[in-house]
């Protein structure tokens, strides 16, 4: 039995340790707004975010995350989060999503950069690739990416 703090809320799961979250959130919590990607942390599609940061789920165990908060898509999207209400709202402005199936796990990471960054800064173009690299999008629409995780930032400002 392990204690997981996931979205403000404590959940018992009895799981082995060596889980990985992504499957804790989908298979025993029901949150499928976490996708599976590759399984190997390599395309994003699974980022949530642990303690802030965002952490690819598909390969960090539930022991690791013990002590932690984790937060899912079904919390930043909500509308309860500034950030993540700024992130999505973005997203729809410069429809930013096609197949959709990538867009948890950029909206996540997207999220976690612009709240790292200090209040009111704009990110530039570079930096925004460099927090966004890691973040696959098979269909390609990395320039709409870019252009909502400004467009973020600056309604944040």
């Amino acid at each position: 039995m392990s204690t997981l703090h996931v979205n403000g809320r404590d959940h018992t799961v009895n799981v082995d340790p060596s889980t990985p979250i992504l499957w804790t959130l989908r298979d025993t919590l029901g949150m499928t707004g976490t996708k599976f990607g590759c399984g190997a942390a390599l395309c994003g599609a699974c980022t949530v975010h642990m303690d802030g940061r965002a952490i690819r789920s598909c390969v960090t165990p539930i022991s690791a995350a013990q002590s932690a908060k984790i937060t899912t898509i079904e919390a930043v999207t909500d509308g309860k989060d500034r950030v993540g209400a700024a992130v999505h709202a973005a997203w729809v402005k410069h429809d930013v999503a096609q197949c959709g199936y990538c867009q948890s796990g950029q909206i996540m990471s997207a999220t976690a950069f612009l709240k790292s960054l200090p209040r009111g800064k704009q990110p530039t173009a570079a930096e925004i690739d460099a927090a966004m690299a890691g973040n696959i999008c098979r269909c390609g629409t990395y320039a709409r990416i870019r252009a909502a995780v400004a467009d973020a930032a600056k309604t944040l400002a």
